[in-house]
């Protein structure tokens, strides 16, 4: 087999392949017996039909069509692998000559990465947030804690920011009540931020038993859209109570006996944080800064189906939300011409990154082993809430145990990128990406240590 390639541009190629007939023979035979079990020839059974009939009653050049189609989808693969291009979307393939018993050609047309050479990487500059804990990040971190073990206490005056109210709710468009927006004992938080454009300044000063109107824009069900009365009855108004800032609240909220313990156990864990988090930014600005070195075109469909999929998600995301596209981007403070604009902004850098981190992990001659992938399984079944073999065997059904593997050394190519940079926090001190993994590495030691039973 043959196979010249000529580029129609830099992000599209054109293969020509010249294939000799007797490469073919596995293919040919495949297709009589395909042919053998379809066809129907009286005094032969289904599948025993001979070649030399099945020619004969249908002609040869059903036999080459179903060969072709066969052999076509490997051959395109031998030789996108013998021609060094790497596709990026499904080809335009045409079988251009068929010279029976001795030839056949056909050209692919197709996207591929654009050649580029990845600049010099070691030492780029970067900068990260700094380690330092201070006390106000721990009084953040306390704050956070109370509010999760706060109750709520009827109080006898208007709500305001903050405040929980009960409240029964209904809706009327010209004077019909709509139905679906009809809810009883409603609980909400006052300033919370409702979809419900007005509610909350509607409830700001409203008391147990006060009942108001205001006219809103209803943003789901069949009404979605549409101007409506929207009457709300307060039953009760309560306000958040946080404990008491001691020993007890201590025991109540963890495993330490006194507060200085607590204290103490966030301040070591909001170091191991910022301490992770130094590492990812590490990581992620000195890709950005490596990005910004290279100018790469992008291909046109590789970019179409990257934008694609994330409309297709933001699509789902409102349907599963219930609410009018006017509603949903409000919810989120943007517009959809501003998160489409974000659409393509995030799919440029999504497709140059992985081209840059792919072109690096074959430089680095980075690969994935059992183990990697295993932890991989793991971590990503934690984060979805499933069983690690679940998840594990949803990968193997579908084929994306490649797409795992890809995912891994990608990572592991950002960490060479990250590893060779020059790293600075905000401070202006060098930051050791290496004494950070011993001090992690310590750290997970020791609470391994402490998490074993004593003998």
């Amino acid at each position: 087999m043959k196979t010249a390639v000529e580029e129609l541009s830099p992000t599209r190629v054109k293969l020509t392949v010249e294939v000799p007939f007797e490469e073919l023979e596995t293919s040919m035979q495949a297709a009589y017996k395909k042919v053998a079990q379809q066809v129907r020839v009286p005094g032969f059974r289904p599948g025993k039909v001979p070649a030399r009939i099945i020619e004969q009653r249908f002609g040869r050049a059903v036999v080459l069509e179903e060969t072709l189609n066969d052999a076509l989808p490997k051959l395109y693969g031998q030789a996108v692998d013998e021609s060094d291009v790497f596709p990026v979307s499904q080809p335009e393939i045409e079988v251009t000559k068929i010279d029976d018993g001795k030839e056949v050609e056909f050209t692919a047309e197709v996207d591929v990465r654009p050649a580029f050479d990845v600049p010099a990487y070691e030492g780029i500059e970067v900068t990260v947030p700094s380690a330092e804990v201070s006390d106000e990040d721990i009084d953040t971190q306390i704050d956070a804690l109370r509010q999760r073990f706060a109750t709520l206490t009827g109080v006898d005056r208007p709500a305001a920011n903050g405040d929980y109210v009960v409240m029964d709710l209904s809706a009327t468009i010209d004077g019909k009540n709509i139905e679906e927006q009809q809810a009883s004992d409603v609980s909400y938080e006052v300033g919370a931020g409702s979809v419900l454009e007005g509610l909350d300044d509607a409830l700001v000063g409203m008391a147990a038993g006060d009942e108001k109107t205001f006219t809103t824009t209803l943003v789901g069900g069949e009404n979605a859209g549409e101007e409506a009365e929207v009457s709300i009855n307060v039953k009760s108004v309560k306000e958040k109570v946080l404990p008491e800032l001691d020993d007890e609240f201590a025991g109540l909220a963890s495993e330490f006996d006194t507060l200085e313990e607590l204290r103490t156990s966030i301040r070591e864990q909001a170091r191991r944080n910022k301490l992770v988090d130094q590492v990812v930014q590490a990581r992620e600005n000195a890709l950005e800064a490596l990005l910004d070195k290279i100018d790469i075109p992008l291909p046109d469909s590789a970019l179409k189906a990257e934008l694609d999929a994330r409309k297709h998600n933001l699509e789902h995301q409102i349907g599963e939300s219930g609410l009018s596209r006017e509603a949903f981007f409000r919810l989120y403070q943007t517009t959809e011409e501003e998160r489409f604009a974000e659409f393509d902004e995030n799919s440029r850098k999504a497709l140059k990154s992985g081209f840059v981190l792919d072109k690096i992990v074959k430089q680095e001659d980075l690969g994935v082993n059992e183990q990697e992938l295993t932890n991989f399984v793991v971590r990503r079944a934690m984060q979805m809430g499933v069983a690690p073999n679940t998840l594990a065997q949803h990968l193997a059904d579908n084929d994306q145990l490649t797409l795992a593997m890809v995912e891994i050394v990608r990572d592991k190519a950002k960490t060479v990128i990250g590893d060779a940079a020059k790293v600075t926090d905000d401070a202006g001190n060098e930051v050791d990406l290496k004494a950070i993994y011993t001090e992690l590495n310590e750290a997970e030691a020791d609470s391994d240590e402490a998490a074993q039973p004593a003998e």
